[in-house]
Order: structure tokens, then C-alpha cells, then sequence
């Protein structure tokens, strides 16, 4: 800043101006207004010049914030004398954007000038600024202001290049800020026109509300500005076009040189629209009939509304309601809030007020309130009252205080409207309720309007999580017969549900479905979750083709997916298929993990090939990783039935310290091993066990453990152990 330099000889005019004008420099606002009396003088002095030798000059800041209104420099005509009265009005707008220019760039250039000299005092500073502001004027009234960009050669000498830089630079900052207050304030007003209200009242009536109701409010305001302007600037246009047209025919008629019927003027205007509008919000056609019949509801509603302000509270009703914001849960506000009503003889908006404060303070407090309010008459409960209760309590999976609420409103004749009806859906299908999902579901669709992607969702995750795929997958086709993108996500699970059953056939069709349409190859999740579903319903072959599809796009089995397969063949005793296939892959270099082993080491058992299974216990220590439970059982029920009864034992042994683990299939497998080997006593302990867990035998092994042991092989036994 200290490039801001004046020459000697400025320096030396300011001191002495300064003072010689100490009161013109104390008080800057008297230097404003003596300008724009001097342009004032300056415009009289131009009305008693004729107008062919002098022209009016006319400040570029009216034609730069006043965009709207054409400014052009035109000779005085002798109607514009006659109109003194309108161009007074028209000289007190432009003195007065002229004046706040000034304003502003003095207050900007004060700083700037102290800033570079801070030796000199406040008299020195405001010489300165005078001479500064006087150059400005004169550029404003020679427009040398007209356009914002870099700075012009400095008009003086007194002046440097850095200090009208700077003054040019701190000009286009006011500008530029000027700009946008005019913009700022006719925002306000479209932000306030009835039309934009009228649209952020039809959202809020069908379920918009918050953050997302502002930024739509603002948007609608900016789109009818941008409207509004461009209007503006097409009749400019077809002025301009009309002036131009004027001034060829004008030119014409003088020379005479072209004929009339080879120039048309040139025209601007807009296409007639030909039918009715049609405009969608979110999917909802809005030039339908019916919605000038909402619309005109929410007029009535609207006429009926109070907007008077809330009653002070004070006094003994203030120290009531500090009462309440002070419970703890579990009491009760009705006793007080009774107290209130008669202390203040509320009106809906003193409701509304104590509700906002109250779930401030004290949400347990506000929701016992709200619950209470609604019975209230004075209180007038709307449907968007119980909707708004019903959404804090779904929200956290209230169930019972949901249909409480609910229970209320079908008492009071109010039907549930389409925010409610999501609500309960998510709340319902969370929670496993699928009747009353279902319920919720059928009530939306009789409303006329179609669930969207997270209603379908959630209904399918909800069957899905109760074990019914089949309903999943008939919500799913409706879905894509509304041409609704489902979710892989929603795919993976209905998968899971249908392998999970061994259903191949209801698997096989979401697999299919997710190849059409999500327009890529399915996971490697999907493809091994359809190897499980046709292996679980027995289908060997066809779970085999599966796993090699697997392959030929690129996923490696994993264990999990090779042991199905494995499994399948078992069911099927095809045990020369399961070796060629462990063979090639081992061949392919895809090694086999314990869950294989396991399954392996069960058919063996089954089989009694007591050293092959034996290898495969090796094969798995080698692995370094312990035997599954699930091996346990196997082992115990080969050596109970092969007669070796220090393994069958230990096997035993295990099993009984992990007794917590097994279900009654596996009691039942182990007791008859055992009763079949000859170890009766070992049979009938783990009979106890699996009574003491509260499993029901089967009748058949009810009537086995119900016969007396036999004498020799119980004593045989016992004197084996011993």
C-alpha cells in the first residue's frame, strides 16, 4: 500500500484545502450530498442549453444496478421539458444510487488511505479522500466507470498508476456487492410471491417437509426470477427491434432509394402453445383434475387456520410448566397439564408452543403430551398431528405406542394418509410383523398411488426374514413389471432364503432375474448360493454344472461351495462322482478345506470305511485346524457301531463336554450308535441328557431306551470301563 502515492503538489493542495474546509472534512456525508447538488446544478444548467451543441450526460451506475431499464444517451426533445416532473423522480434514483456508491466506496477507501499513511490525522485523511472522491465523480459524470475490468490509464497527474489502480479495483468491489443486494432483495420478493408459496404449501400437504422444503422453496424462487428476467429481456429485445425498424423506415422515406416491399422489419415473439400444460412433481401429474380440488382444500384450510401469536406464559402457569419439563419417566403429566389448560385456556397455537418447548426439554415429557394433546378440542389435531407421533414412535420400533395412536385415530374418523402408511410398513416389517405389514401395504395401494423402491423393499426383507421367499418373489415380479430397478442387495437375500430351503427352481429364477436386470454377470456370492440351493435339493449334476459356470467366468470355489456339491453326491451315493471331481480339482490346483473333509469323513463313516476316514482325520490335523463338532458325532457313532470302544469313548467324551452344542437329531444318532455297539448304559445317559434339554424322542427310540438292558452286555461293558 505504500504505493499509494500522491504527488507533492496534491499533497500540498489537500493540506491547504483541508484547511481552509475543516468542516467539509469532519463530516464526509455533506461532501455526497454537495456532489449531487452540484450534478443537479450541472442538469439544470444542461436544460437551459440547447440540446444540439451539449448533451446530458447520464451516470453509468443508474444503466449498471438498474438493468431493467433501458438508458441510452438521446437529445432533449421538447416532451421531455414538458415532463420536468417524472425526470426529477428519475435524477433522485440515480442521485441516490450515486450517493450509495459513495457511501460504500469511501468506507472501503478510508481504511485503504489510512492503512498507506498511518502518520496522518483524520483531517489530513479526509483531504485525501475528498480529492479522491472528486476524480471518481468526475469519471462517474465522463462515464469512465461504465464497465468493470482492469484499470485505465490514471486521468491524472496527481494521481499514480497503483492508486487508480486501487481506486478502480475498491470501485468494482462496490459494484459487484451493490449487485448483489439488488439481487438478494428480488429474490426476497419471488421467495414471497404467491405462486411459490402456493407450491411449498401443496409439498408440505403431501409429505415434503424440512430441509428438503427449503431448498425446493428457494429453487421455485430462483427459477420464477430467471422467468421473469427473461421476459424482460425479450421485450427488450423486441423494443430494440422495434427502434431499429423505426429508424431503417425513417432512413428509407429520406433517401428513397429502396422500395418498401424488400426490407420486413424484424420481429421477436414466442410460439403459441398449442393443448393444456402438463407438468409432473415426483412422478405425480398435477394437471390432472383432482388436484384442483386438493387445492382448493388447502385454500379452506387455510382460511381456517389461526395465525395469532402464542399467549406469554407467566406467572403460576410458567411455574407449571417448568413442572413438567422436570418429570422423570414414568410419571405422569396429566395432573399438570390439566392445571395448565385451566391457568391459560389455551388456543391451538399455545399448544403448538408448548409442544416445540417440551421436546426441547424433555422428549419423554413431549410424547406422553402429544398423546394427550390429541383428545383435546381446543388443540383441533389434524391428520399431520398423528402422523408426526406416529413417526418418532416407528422410528423407535414402539410398536405398542403405534397402535395406540392408531387406535385414536379410527376413533376420531381420521384415516391414515401415504407418510403414515410408509412408516408403518418400515416399522412393522422391522419388528416381523408381517400381518400387520401386509395390512399396511393393501391400505396404501387403496389409496390409488404405487409403493416405491424402499416400501418394496422393506416387504421383501420382511418375508424374507420370516422365512417366506415365495411372497418375496411375487412382490420382487411386480416390481420389475413397474419397471422398478430392485437392489443386488435384495437379489443376494432372496437368494440366500431360497437356498437355505433347497428350493432350485425359485433360486434359478432370481438368478435369471438378476442377469437381466442388472445387465452384468452375478457375483460370485449369487453363483455359489445357487450351487447350495440345487445341492440341498438334490439335484448333484445340476450343482456341479453350476460350480463349472462359476468357473468359466472367472470365480475360484471356495470350500464351502465345493463341500455342497460333495454333499449332493453323497445323497445321492455317488461316490465315484465325488472322486473325479476332488481329483480334478486338485488336478486345477484348487485345494480342499476342512468343511470338505468333514463331509468326506461322514460318508465314510456311514459307509464304515473306518481307514479312509482315519486318513481324512490326518489330512485335516495337517491342515492345522480342529475337527468340527459336527465330526464328532460321526466319529463316535463309526467306532460305537465298528465296536471300538477306547475311540468310542474319547469320541464320547467329547461330545458329552460339549452336550450344549447338539440338537435332537444328533442325541438321537448317537444314542442308537451306541444301543447298536453295546455300550447300553452310555446310550441311556445321553438319553438323560437329551431329556434334561427337553428334545422329544421319537416314538421308536422311546420304545428301544423303554426295554430293560440287557444283563450281559450292560455288565460286559461296565467291566471293560472299569
Amino acid at each position: 500500500m505504500k504505493s499509494l502515492l500522491l504527488s507533492r503538489q496534491a499533497i500540498h493542495r489537500i493540506s491547504l484545502l483541508s484547511s481552509k474546509t475543516p468542516t467539509l472534512c469532519r463530516h464526509f456525508s455533506a461532501i455526497t450530498s454537495s456532489i449531487s447538488h452540484s450534478a443537479r446544478h450541472l442538469r439544470s444548467c444542461d436544460e437551459l442549453t440547447p440540446s444540439k451543441y451539449i448533451h446530458r450526460p447520464i451516470s453509468p451506475f443508474s444503466r449498471y444496478f438498474h438493468c431493467t431499464r433501458e438508458s441510452r444517451l438521446s437529445e432533449l426533445s421538447a416532451s421531455q421539458i414538458d415532463d420536468s416532473n417524472d425526470q426529477e423522480e428519475d435524477d433522485e434514483d440515480e442521485d441516490g444510487t450515486t450517493n450509495e456508491f459513495l457511501s460504500r466506496f469511501v468506507w472501503i477507501m478510508r481504511g485503504k488511505v489510512s492503512e498507506a499513511y498511518p502518520d496522518c490525522d483524520k483531517k489530513m485523511v479526509d483531504g485525501m479522500l475528498l480529492r479522491i472522491v472528486e476524480k471518481v465523480v468526475e469519471e462517474i459524470q465522463g462515464s469512465g466507470f461504465n464497465k468493470v475490468g482492469s484499470a485505465p490509464p490514471s486521468p491524472s497527474s496527481e494521481f499514480s498508476d497503483d492508486l487508480w489502480s486501487t481506486i478502480w479495483e475498491v470501485s468494482n468491489t462496490v459494484l459487484k456487492d451493490m449487485e448483489k443486494e439488488r439481487k438478494k432483495e428480488k429474490m426476497k420478493q419471488y421467495v414471497q410471491s404467491p405462486e411459490v408459496m402456493e407450491m411449498c404449501r401443496f409439498a408440505g400437504e403431501i409429505g415434503i417437509r424440512g430441509d428438503l422444503l427449503r431448498e425446493l422453496r428457494f429453487k421455485w424462487a430462483r427459477e420464477k426470477m430467471e422467468d421473469a428476467e427473461f421476459y424482460e429481456s425479450l421485450e427488450q429485445m423486441r423494443d430494440l427491434d422495434n427502434s431499429i425498424g423505426e429508424s431503417e423506415t425513417v432512413e428509407e422515406e429520406e433517401e428513397g432509394s429502396v422500395a418498401s416491399d424488400e426490407i420486413q422489419p424484424r420481429s421477436i415473439s414466442l410460439p403459441k402453445r398449442k393443448g393444456k400444460f402438463k407438468y409432473k412433481i415426483y412422478g405425480l401429474e398435477l394437471s390432472d383434475p383432482k388436484w384442483g380440488e386438493i387445492a382448493d382444500k388447502i385454500h379452506e384450510a387455510e382460511e381456517e387456520a389461526d395465525w395469532r401469536e402464542p399467549k406469554p406464559v407467566t406467572g403460576k402457569c410458567k411455574l407449571v410448566m417448568e413442572k413438567l419439563e422436570s418429570l422423570q419417566e414414568g410419571d405422569d403429566p396429566s395432573r399438570l397439564l390439566a392445571e395448565w389448560v385451566e391457568l391459560l385456556e389455551p388456543q391451538r397455537v399455545d399448544w403448538i408452543a408448548l409442544l416445540n418447548q417440551l421436546r426441547e426439554a424433555n422428549t419423554y415429557v413431549y410424547l406422553k403430551v402429544a398423546e394427550l394433546v390429541l383428545d383435546e378440542k381446543s388443540f383441533k389435531a389434524s391428520i399431520s398431528d398423528y402422523s408426526k407421533l406416529i413417526h418418532i414412535h416407528a422410528k423407535e420400533n414402539h410398536t405398542d405406542d403405534v397402535e395406540r395412536v392408531l387406535k385414536k385415530m379410527s376413533q376420531n374418523g381420521i384415516f391414515p394418509d401415504i407418510s403414515t402408511a410408509t412408516a408403518l410398513i418400515h416399522m412393522y416389517c422391522k419388528s416381523g410383523n408381517l400381518e400387520r405389514a401386509t395390512e399396511a401395504f393393501e391400505s396404501l395401494k387403496s389409496y390409488g398411488l404405487r409403493p416405491d423402491k424402499k416400501i418394496y423393499t422393506s416387504m421383501i426383507m420382511g418375508y424374507v426374514n420370516a422365512g417366506k421367499p415365495k411372497l418375496s418373489d411375487r412382490l420382487m415380479r411386480d416390481m420389475e413389471a413397474r419397471d422398478i430397478k430392485c437392489s443386488e442387495e435384495v437379489y443376494i437375500a432372496l437368494l440366500r432364503a431360497f437356498a437355505q430351503v433347497g428350493d432350485a427352481p425359485g433360486a434359478a429364477g432370481i438368478y435369471t432375474s438378476m442377469e437381466h436386470f442388472l445387465k452384468e454377470s452375478p457375483s460370485f456370492e449369487a453363483q455359489s448360493l445357487l450351487v447350495e440351493a440345487y445341492a440341498k435339493a438334490g439335484n448333484a449334476d445340476q450343482a456341479k454344472n453350476s460350480m463349472d459356470q462359476m468357473r468359466t467366468r472367472g470365480h475360484k470355489p471356495d470350500d464351502k461351495c465345493i463341500s455342497f456339491v460333495i454333499r449332493a453326491y453323497k445323497g445321492g451315493n455317488s461316490l465315484d462322482k465325488a472322486l473325479r471331481l476332488l481329483l480334478q480339482l486338485e488336478k486345477d490346483g484348487i485345494e480342499i478345506g476342512v468343511i470338505t473333509y468333514t463331509v468326506l469323513v461322514n460318508w465314510m463313516a456311514d459307509l464304515g470305511l473306518i481307514e479312509e476316514a482315519e486318513q481324512l482325520l490326518v489330512k485335516i490335523s495337517q491342515l492345522g485346524e480342529a475337527p468340527p463338532f459336527e465330526l464328532q458325532v460321526s466319529l463316535c457313532c463309526m467306532y460305537s457301531t465298528a465296536g471300538n470302544e477306547k475311540k468310542t469313548l474319547q469320541a464320547l467324551g467329547v461330545l458329552e463336554a460339549k452336550k450344549e452344542q447338539m440338537g435332537p437329531n444328533e442325541f438321537e444318532k448317537v444314542i442308537k450308535a451306541l444301543k447298536k455297539g453295546g455300550f447300553e448304559k452310555d446310550a441311556r445317559r445321553m438319553f438323560k441328557h437329551m431329556e434334561a434339554r427337553k428334545f422329544l424322542p421319537s416314538e421308536r427310540l422311546k420304545v428301544d431306551m423303554g426295554a430293560p438292558p440287557s444283563f450281559g452286555s450292560g455288565y460286559s461293558s461296565h467291566r471293560l470301563r472299569r
